[in-house]
Formats: structure tokens, sequence, C-alpha cells
């Protein structure tokens, strides 16, 4: 459903690292809201909740609730890191319209 490059692998793993509270993965989802209808929200997450599709690359999980599941499905999921910013960066083939932001999408 999800694709995880390596350097979203090695960015969630640091997070997960570094966390306050034992978590298992993370969780992503899509609420509306944003620039352009729809927003994506990620945040660590340490159990599954019933609905969810459970994904796991390289011993990362990635739990997707149910109503998140049509909006995400055959997204890539990628970590850069420039001069300017670093962050997570999506690509997602069900995103009709992307504001510049690159985290909302319609």
């Amino acid at each position: 459903m999800i694709t995880l490059t390596e350097n979203a692998v090695a960015a969630v793993k640091a997070a997960l690292s570094r966390a306050d509270e034992p978590a298992e993965g993370f969780r992503m989802m899509v609420e509306a809201g944003g620039c352009a209808g729809l927003k994506y929200l990620m945040g660590l997450e340490s159990v599954s909740r019933e609905g969810d599709a459970i994904m796991e690359t390289d011993g990362v999980k990635v739990f997707v609730d149910a109503n998140s599941q049509p909006h995400l499905a055959g997204m890539t999921v990628d970590f850069i890191t420039d001069l300017e910013s670093s962050g997570f960066v999506f690509d997602n083939p069900n995103a009709r319209d992307k504001c510049a932001c690159g985290k909302c999408f319609g």
C-alpha cells in the first residue's frame, strides 16, 4: 500500500530511537484541511487500532486507518535533507492537486 524509501526508513528509525514513550512504528493519516483540501498527518504509534492496515519495511511498521487507506494506496514516502530544509516528501498517485508546501493534496 505505502512504499518507504531507504531514507524514510532511516528517519523513522531515528525518531523511534529518540521517542520518550516506546513506539512500535508510525501512523499515517489523511485529515480534511490544509490548503488543498486534505492533509497528511504522521506520528509515532505504539499499537494498532481496529481497522488498521499494517505494513512493514525493514523493521519499520506503518499503521493506516481504514478511512485513510484509499487516499494513501500506492504512495511512496521519502525523506530528504538539503541546504534549505529537510522532511518527508509524499509521492501520491491519488492526489489530483498538490499544494506548494507538499503536505496537502486534493
